[in-house]
C-alpha cells in the first residue's frame, strides 16, 4: 500500500476517549479491493486522531444473515457487528459496484440496522469499480441510502477503480491523496457530531 501522507496536523477529538470508527466492506470476496480501500481509510483516520477501529466484512459474515428475515434470526457475530455499526462515532462504508448499485448483502446488512440508530452519525462513503464510469455510485446509491437513516453523509467520498490497486492494496497516489483529503475535511465534522450526540445523551439522564 502506498504510504499515507502525513503532512496534515492532527485534529483534536473527544477529550475523554478515542473515536469509535467502524468500517463496513460490502465486498463478497476476500481478498478484496473494496476491503483494502476501507482499511486504508480506517488507517488514515487512526493516524490523524486517537481512534478505535473495527472492520465489518460482509464476505465473512454473509452466511450468518443472508437468509435472515428479522434481526432475531441473525447469528451472534452479525448482531455484534450491527451493535458496533449503531454505536460508531464514524462509519466508513464501501461497496464494489454490482449491477449499477451496491451489493445485495451490503444492503441486507443495513436492513437490520435500527431505523433511528444512525441519526446524525457521520458516514464516509467509498466504492470501487472496474472503471471511472462507475464513480457516481457514491452520489446516486450510497448517499440516498444513508440519507434514509438521517445519517450525516460526509462531503467527500472516495472512489477507486481496478487500476488503482496492486495485489489488492491501494497503490495509486491520487487515491491516497483523495483518502487524506476526505479524512482531513471530515474529522472536524465528526468531532462536532460526536460532541452533539454525547450532549444529547447526557441531557436524557
Amino acid at each position: 500500500m502506498t504510504e499515507v501522507l502525513r503532512d496534515a496536523p492532527a485534529i483534536p477529538t473527544i477529550a475523554d476517549r478515542p473515536l469509535r470508527v467502524v468500517g463496513v466492506s460490502g465486498s463478497l470476496h476476500e481478498p478484496s479491493r473494496t476491503t483494502a480501500l476501507v482499511r486504508t481509510i480506517l488507517s488514515t483516520v487512526a493516524q490523524r486522531v486517537p481512534a478505535e477501529t473495527e472492520l465489518v466484512e460482509v464476505a465473512a459474515l454473509g452466511a450468518g444473515f443472508a437468509g435472515a428475515l428479522t434481526r432475531e434470526d441473525v447469528a451472534p457475530d452479525v448482531e455484534s457487528a450491527l451493535q458496533a455499526i449503531e454505536s460508531a462515532d464514524l462509519l466508513v462504508v464501501g461497496s464494489p459496484v454490482y449491477r449499477a448499485s451496491f451489493t445485495g448483502l451490503f444492503k441486507h446488512l443495513f436492513d437490520f440496522v435500527g431505523q433511528y440508530d444512525l441519526v446524525g452519525t457521520p458516514v464516509l462513503l467509498a466504492a470501487t469499480g472496474g472503471g471511472e464510469r462507475h464513480a457516481l455510485i457514491i452520489e446516486h446509491q450510497l448517499r440516498p441510502l444513508f440519507g434514509f437513516f438521517q445519517a450525516l453523509t460526509l462531503p467527500i467520498g472516495v472512489y477507486a477503480s481496478n487500476g488503482d490497486f496492486t495485489d489488492y492494496e491501494v497503490s495509486s497516489p491520487e487515491v491516497v491523496r483523495r483518502v487524506v483529503q476526505a479524512v482531513d475535511r471530515s474529522l472536524p465534522l465528526v468531532e462536532q457530531a460526536a460532541l452533539v450526540r454525547r450532549s444529547e445523551y447526557v441531557a436524557t439522564w
